[in-house]
């Protein structure tokens, strides 16, 4: 009912308009020459008002409500990608604050005047070559800091990282961290079952060690490497606050690694909430269930880290083998 109270309102909106735009060329009809002129200048001041006035608002709610966008970013990753978002900002507000401020003075500086012939020139080598080259340098160095950026996050994940492995399904993540001997067990499809969901290989000696847990625990300052895949359609393993985010797909496994630096007990000193926390969410739309898509992510000293490490059990001699 209220998508067709909403699509009701829309053509009734545009219904008015069009009377409106109707009304205002059949009155316009009516004036003189003179009342026509005062009538195209009074709209062209009106436009460049409210045309600033936009432009203003624009800029300083940019200013006041900019920080409050994006939380501190949390990870090593996080800070180069905040950085290139800075840069992008800066570089197009300039031009978009250029560009406005002509769209409207020359909306109010060139309005029509019946004395006056508006000049006609077919070209201007010079400006086109400098408004063809300037954007291109401008993109060109984006892009280039950008590919650096990419090639720095999607590095070989450094051999002493934390492995994990990440599963979605509707509606909800499996996390398995490796155990010991830093390796995670094979996984094979067909040996998927109910007690089994993510086909784990028993016979490899690698997999006894792993476990699984309810909540994602890192170390800060150490890498974490993340092996991410699903189990019925697309889910998205995305980390807000470190800034990253990567597809989770079935049959095609994928893997990203960050390095968090930002502990959970800072970030609530930082955010000024005691009961603030890191979380990993779906950012894909997977089903009715979407919502549910979410964990507890807790960033913690290595002192911490080591403690709960040694408190989990192996799930192959907990569960598995009972």
């Amino acid at each position: 009912m209220s998508i067709i109270l909403g699509l009701l309102t829309l053509v009734l909106l545009y219904i008015v308009v069009v009377q409106i735009s109707k009304a205002s060329d059949l009155i316009k009809s009516l004036r003189s020459d003179d009342e026509q002129e005062e009538s195209f200048s009074n709209g062209a001041l009106f436009v460049a008002v409210i045309g600033f006035g936009v432009l203003v608002y624009s800029i300083v709610s940019c200013f006041i409500y900019g920080p409050t966008i994006l939380p501190k970013p949390a990870s090593e990753q996080g800070v180069w990608i905040d950085n290139l978002l800075k840069i992008t900002i800066v570089l197009t507000g300039i031009v978009f604050v250029i560009t406005q401020t002509l769209l409207f003075w020359f909306a109010y500086k060139y309005q029509y005047k019946k004395d006056r012939k508006a000049y006609f020139f077919a070209d201007h080598n010079k400006l086109e070559i400098a408004w063809t080259i300037i954007p291109a340098a401008v993109l060109t160095l984006l892009i280039v800091f950008g590919i650096q950026k990419w090639f720095k996050i999607f590095s070989p994940t450094p051999k002493e990282a934390i492995r994990i492995e990440v599963v979605g399904k509707q509606y909800a993540w499996s996390v398995r961290y490796a155990g010991a001997d830093k390796k995670l067990g094979k996984r094979d499809f067909s040996l998927v079952n109910p007690d089994n969901e993510l086909g784990i290989n028993w016979n490899d000696a690698s997999s006894h060690d792993d476990f699984m847990a309810d909540e994602i625990v890192l170390p800060v300052g150490k890498p974490v490497s993340f092996d991410i895949g699903a189990l019925d359609v697309i889910h998205n393993f995305w980390l807000p606050h470190f800034r990253l985010m990567m597809s989770a797909v079935p049959g095609v496994p994928t893997h990203l690694w960050f390095r968090p630096t930002v502990t959970t007990e800072e970030m609530k000193k930082e955010t000024n909430n005691p009961n603030f926390e890191y979380v990993v969410a779906c950012n894909k739309l997977c089903g009715s269930g979407h919502y549910n898509m979410k964990k507890v992510v807790k960033v913690v000293s290595q002192e911490e880290y080591e403690k709960w490490f040694r408190s989990q059990k192996s799930y192959y001699y907990s569960v598995v083998k009972q």
